[in-house]
């Protein structure tokens, strides 16, 4: 079992009578990437702010690379690198002249090589010497990632990272991210994007009104939500028909002959239907399993949060 990167316990932290992070416990595996997702004013940004010692919770127990933030804030500060929304990249400065400030800052041996490999991991060495100004969208997310791993951190956090990038660039980071963790770095990681914490993340935590409303691997969570289904095309309608009857509560399309038939979407359960299917000498055209995604489990966990909300008010 690997041991915890980040470990917290009761986060508590509130603006006067606003309570933003209302309890949080998280526990993040070393050399794991672990997503962050609620909508906007969920408390994703004061969670990662008091991760990363920017600032102080009101109650609760927070340790980050095996330090407690509120008493050992410069080691932790030395075990992490931190990329925003936002590149922090200095538009004065070329590419190169950026690594080699951050380098200077963080006191790193051997600055010039440690700046010549970061650019020739980021496939940034032709335009090194350019300003960044003039660097496009996803070149300057890439300097910024670079810069944040001057100084080898353990955990990195990444603050929607990929906000505003073209689908390109953005399979572009997925992959840089995932060579990361490869090599033992963890990764904590908050998107707006549902397919990149799916495409990447070992476990999610979804958060909504300060609390935490589920934890799991991406496909843990899809199983909460219903609507998993078989769907079966048939060649005939008289065999939609008899399938039809056969698995009452199915939904059938006359036109396109399919049948959605609700499913755990087990090995048992699909063996039991098609044993069915083939007792009554009926033959599918094609045959899938449906199992919700993201989307479906972020909308139903934080609108079912909402109305408890709503009707613990009333």
């Amino acid at each position: 079992m690997r041991s915890s990167a980040i470990a917290v316990s009761g986060l508590r932290k509130a603006y006067g009578d606003k309570v933003v992070l209302d309890g949080i416990d998280l526990d993040v595996a070393e050399g794991s990437i672990f997503s962050l997702l609620g909508p906007n004013g969920a408390g994703k940004t004061t969670t990662v702010n008091v991760l990363t010692t920017l600032m102080a919770a009101d109650a609760g127990t927070v340790r980050v690379a095996g330090h407690d933030v509120a008493t050992a804030t410069r080691q932790v500060r030395a075990s992490i690198g931190v990329t925003g929304q936002f590149a922090a990249v200095d538009e004065l400065l070329s590419g190169r002249e950026n690594l080699r400030l951050m380098a200077d800052l963080k006191r790193v041996r051997s600055g010039d090589q440690v700046v010549s490999r970061l650019l020739e991991r980021f496939d940034l060495v032709e335009s090194a010497d350019k300003l960044s100004s003039t660097y496009s969208g996803g070149m300057r997310r890439k300097l910024d990632l670079a810069m944040t791993l001057v100084g080898s951190p353990q955990i990195i956090f990444l603050d929607e990272p990929t906000t505003g990038l073209d689908p390109r660039s953005r399979r572009t980071m997925w992959g840089i991210v995932r060579e990361l963790v490869a090599e033992g770095t963890t990764i904590f990681l908050t998107t707006q994007y549902l397919e990149e914490a799916d495409q990447l993340a070992d476990r999610i935590a979804v958060l909504n009104g300060g609390r935490l409303v589920a934890q799991g691997t991406a496909d843990e969570l899809k199983r909460r939500i219903p609507g998993t289904h078989v769907r079966l095309r048939f060649a005939e309608g008289y065999e939609l028909d008899a399938a039809a009857r056969l698995f009452p509560g199915s939904t059938r399309d006359e036109e396109e002959l399919t049948l959605r038939v609700p499913s755990d979407g087990e090995s048992r359960s699909l063996r039991v239907l098609l044993d069915r299917l083939d007792e009554h000498m009926l033959n599918a055209r094609e045959f899938s399993v449906h199992t919700p995604d993201l989307d479906d489990v972020f909308l139903a966990l934080t609108e079912r949060t909402s109305k408890d909300k709503e009707a613990i008010a009333q």
